[in-house]
């Protein structure tokens, strides 16, 4: 990670051993792919309970079963998800775990060939996406083109871009500065800031090697 913050937009999940184990499992070669996802689906749950921690809340008292009131929070906002097909899928586990009967959209943006922008081939959001935050599920930021083009599809879709939460494993500098160049509202919760993402991601999680 860089030294200095990128933008107070973007989390970091606090490194510690757990953290960092699951990391380094997800990035060696030999990992065998039941442990793959084992570790793959720990990480996005730790992302998701962080993310959890950027939606507004707003204090509130309640009645125990003994009589006596407790003061807590509540949640100010509704949320729902949109993964980035495929690999995003990866982490709807993670976030159906923490958020019972969540909505999930789903959206499907690659390039038609190496040298083209991304293209949006399939769109579907909650219908009521632009009345919640929304968690934007991509486990690899890298340059950041196809998150560009789903931020800008979503605030098409009239989603305010502050309502607009990343949820990733393995981010660039880059990517991350990409992203906020052109969105600056959006927030960004990562468990790694490094130079290179592990791209083999997708094909391990879903078996397509």
């Amino acid at each position: 990670m860089s030294g200095s913050p990128i933008s107070s937009n973007v989390r970091v999940l606090p490194t510690n051993n757990q953290v960092k184990a699951l990391q380094t499992s997800l990035r060696n070669s030999s990992t065998r792919r039941e442990d793959f996802i084992f570790c793959a689906d720990r990480l996005s749950r730790l992302a998701v309970e962080e993310g959890l921690n950027l939606l507004p809340s707003s204090p509130t008292v309640v009645t125990t079963p003994t009589g006596s009131e407790y003061e807590g929070v509540q949640f100010s906002s509704r949320i729902c998800g949109v993964s980035m097909m495929r690999s995003g899928e990866a982490m709807e586990l993670a976030l159906r775990d923490c958020c019972q009967s969540i909505r999930i959209g789903k959206l499907l943006i690659k390039r038609k060939n190496p040298d083209e922008e991304p293209t949006v081939f399939y769109a579907k959001l909650p219908p009521d996406a632009h009345e919640r935050a929304v968690f934007l599920m991509h486990p690899l930021l890298d340059t950041g083109a196809s998150l560009l083009k789903a931020v800008a599809l979503l605030k098409e879709r009239r989603v305010p871009e502050s309502s607009i939460i990343i949820l990733n494993l393995f981010s660039t500098d880059e990517g991350i500065r990409s992203i906020l160049d052109v969105h600056p509202d959006v927030r960004i919760l990562t468990t790694e800031i490094g130079t290179a993402c592990p791209s083999h991601f997708g094909q391990i999680y879903f078996g397509a090697r």
